[in-house]
Formats: structure tokens, C-alpha cells, sequence
């Protein structure tokens, strides 16, 4: 229980539907409802910089954070819908606090451990969600940097792995890298070249 007998609700929201590249995130976060950060929103209306700065407040702040990948060889093997679910189940398993109730942003809702409500459009309304899309983002935007490291020519630090003029091109002159969604038009009709893309995982942010 929490302080002044709350239950501890958790929010959990996904980021990475749409790319051909990349693995989906989803974060779970249970918010200390005496201590709300401030300048919680829709992840999707906030610029980079507010999200990262809000990301740093949700991270002190909050009684648990976690987040977790499906990785784009998963989503081929049991597709994007089914992927984010699994994201949303390895994030809420993460944590490090076991949440009463989950709310989930959308209309479906992954296995859980307890009882949990779907909201659509809820990361607007629910600070709880809003505070899981933040970090969903800000985690899979740090890890599509990180591959843009290691595939410059693809541009997937500033695309995240959307399928931009420049992604396009590289596609065409290179082929695919292993962090690419072959399930996904364009990509479906082209065969993937040899390689892994690591396993997905769930990772809990724990205060020092």
C-alpha cells in the first residue's frame, strides 16, 4: 500500500507501432501520487527536450519505472500487435513494485498480474499513462540513437527508424540490417540479409 492507503496504479503506454525499423517500447510507470512531477503529457505533443527533462523528473519522482523491447525479429514472428502487448507485459513485470491495477493506453489489454482498464486515447487524460509514454519514448529514441551509431546511413537517430526519403534510399542501395521489420511493406518482398537482432527485454530504472 501506499502512503495514505492508495493502492499503487501503474500506467503503461507503448511508442514504436509504425517504423520499419526498430522494436517497440512500452514503460510502466506507478507515479507517487504525493509527489506528481510536473509537465506531464501526451509524449507525442511534447518536444525532445521537454521529454527529456520531464523524463528525469518522472525517473526521481516516481514509486517505480520500468520499460521493455520486442525486437523487430519478434514482431515478424508474431506480429505488431501482439508485440506490443508483449512489450507491455515484459514493462509491467519489470517493475519493481507490484501495481494493484494497470491502466493501459488503447483498447487492449496484455496478461497481467492484476486487474487492469484500457483507455483509449488515455495517455491525454490518465497522468499515470502520460508519464509511460514519456519514458517509452525517451528510452527507444536513446536506443534508435544508439543503432544510428552503428547504421549511419540509415539516419535512425533523427527518422527513429520511420520509413523517411533517406531511410528509403539506404534500404534501396543497402538492404536491410537486422533491426529491420521484414514483415512490413516495403520491406516483405525483400529478403533479410544474414544477421541477429538482440532479444527483447524488460529493465527496471531504480533510484541511486
Amino acid at each position: 500500500m501506499l502512503r495514505g492507503g492508495a493502492s499503487p496504479v501503474a500506467g503503461v503506454d507503448e511508442v514504436g507501432r509504425g517504423p520499419l525499423a526498430g522494436p517497440v517500447c512500452a514503460a510502466a510507470v506507478i507515479l507517487d501520487p504525493e509527489n506528481i512531477p510536473e509537465g506531464l503529457n501526451d509524449s507525442k505533443a511534447m518536444t525532445g527536450k521537454a521529454r527529456e527533462a520531464a523524463f528525469g523528473r518522472i525517473c526521481q519522482s516516481a514509486l517505480a519505472v520500468s520499460y521493455a523491447f520486442v525486437t523487430a525479429a519478434e514482431i515478424d514472428e508474431i506480429n505488431i500487435h501482439r508485440a506490443v502487448l508483449l512489450a507491455m507485459e515484459r514493462a509491467v513485470e519489470a517493475l519493481f513494485i507490484e501495481p494493484s491495477h494497470v491502466l493501459v493506453d488503447g483498447r487492449f489489454l496484455p496478461r497481467l498480474p492484476c486487474p487492469g482498464t484500457a483507455i483509449i486515447k488515455g495517455d491525454s487524460s490518465s497522468l499515470s499513462i502520460a508519464a509511460a509514454s514519456i519514458v517509452a519514448k525517451v528510452a527507444r529514441d536513446a536506443l534508435m540513437r544508439r543503432l544510428g551509431e552503428e547504421y549511419p546511413d540509415f539516419g535512425f537517430a533523427e527518422n527513429a527508424g520511420y520509413g523517411v526519403p533517406r531511410h528509403l534510399a539506404a534500404l534501396k542501395a543497402l538492404g536491410p540490417t537486422p533491426h529491420h521489420r521484414m514483415s512490413f511493406a516495403p520491406l516483405s518482398a525483400k529478403p533479410r540479409k544474414p544477421g541477429r537482432g538482440a532479444r527483447g527485454f524488460g529493465r527496471a530504472i531504480t533510484k541511486q
